[in-house]
């Protein structure tokens, strides 16, 4: 049984995962801590939890493990280095930290003490996300030119973000607004599946206003080793339409979440050739187990994760990119200097 602590219930999922703690088999909610004591003690009052204060006190708690991080991004660092040095396992809301720097410290410090970390990207465990890998691993459209990814809702529209949730619309708190936070989800798939970037230009504003401070619709070009281009587009200002995910390549197409929501492949292979060339996907592969889960066995059994420290590190690295080039106005090269 697994002894967790909750760090912080800043972030609009950490209820999701105290749920998801009390709910394993084999994990145990035992404490939480709060950078502000009016959020976090009703929380510990309605789980029947001690509450903390001071972090140093919590982390001292007698048995405790391991930490399920949703504080406010900007105390990222602190806190989780702090926990790593206390000799916790650490689970982590994304984004890691707010820049490439304090990610760095993280990786070093997670190896140093050889403890089981894990950075919440559930994307990465879907049946839709894995058969876009799998395609391009088989190599079913060739070489990739181009990828598309969207993500939106309508936060800024709706004023989703207000009392323990405004800083969401704090660029000091949060590192950003809805690329930085939302569009983690795709920022982080279209590394994993494109590879190291070596530029970026965006473009990005407030167009309702209503958060005036930080991004409600934002547009990032990146470009990669391979030469391919990726287009993200990320926004609060979404009232209706899909999140589509499209790649290109130089013998087909795979795209998921269109119109019709069913994933579509088109390819040159030798074995779509008696289908004309193209298909509606009718078979995924299985989904993984998610973040939580795959922390827990891996505290518990040792058991192989497959998101790692390195991962949060590459999405902090092009987050931070992005940001740079639109307040810059500028094209930013990689690695960041």
């Amino acid at each position: 049984m697994v002894k967790v602590g909750k760090l912080s219930m800043a972030h609009v999922h950490a209820g999701g995962y105290v749920r998801q703690i009390k709910e394993n088999p084999n994990a145990e909610l035992v404490a939480i801590w709060d950078e502000i004591p009016e959020r976090g003690k009703p929380a510990a009052d309605e789980q029947g939890v001690p509450f903390y204060a001071d972090l140093d006190e919590f982390l001292a708690v007698d048995g405790l493990q391991a930490v399920a991080c949703d504080a406010t991004t900007n105390i990222h660092h602190d806190v989780i280095l702090r926990s790593i040095r206390a000799g916790k396992h650490v689970f982590t809301e994304k984004a890691l930290s707010v820049t490439t720097k304090e990610s760095d410290e993280i990786v070093a410090a997670v190896h140093e003490a050889g403890i089981k970390f894990m950075i919440s990207l559930p994307s990465r465990c879907s049946p839709e996300i894995l058969l876009l890998r799998k395609v391009l691993d088989e190599g079913l459209i060739g070489e990739v030119t181009l990828m598309r990814a969207r993500i939106a809702h309508s936060a800024a529209l709706d004023g989703w973000f207000s009392g323990h949730t405004l800083w969401f619309a704090d660029p000091v708190a949060a590192g950003g607004g809805a690329l930085f936070d939302l569009g983690c989800h795709t920022v982080d798939v279209m590394r994993w599946l494109m590879g190291k970037p070596t530029s970026v230009i965006a473009k990005m504003n407030s167009f309702t206003g209503k958060y005036p401070d930080v991004d409600d619709n934002a547009v990032a070009v990146v470009e990669f080793e391979s030469k391919a281009l990726g287009i993200l587009d990320v926004a609060w200002v979404h009232r209706a339409g899909p999140n589509p995910i499209e790649i290109y390549g130089t013998k087909g197409f795979v795209g998921i979440r269109g119109i019709d929501g069913r994933p579509f492949l088109m390819s040159q292979d030798a074995q779509y050739a008696g289908l004309g060339g193209q298909m509606v996907v009718q078979s995924l592969p299985q989904a993984l187990p998610g973040p939580m889960q795959q922390w827990i066995d891996a505290i518990e059994t040792d058991a192989p994760t497959t998101i790692t420290v390195e991962d949060g590190r590459n999405l902090t690295e092009l987050l931070e990119g992005i940001y740079r080039s639109s307040g810059e106005g500028r094209s930013i090269d990689f690695p960041l200097s």
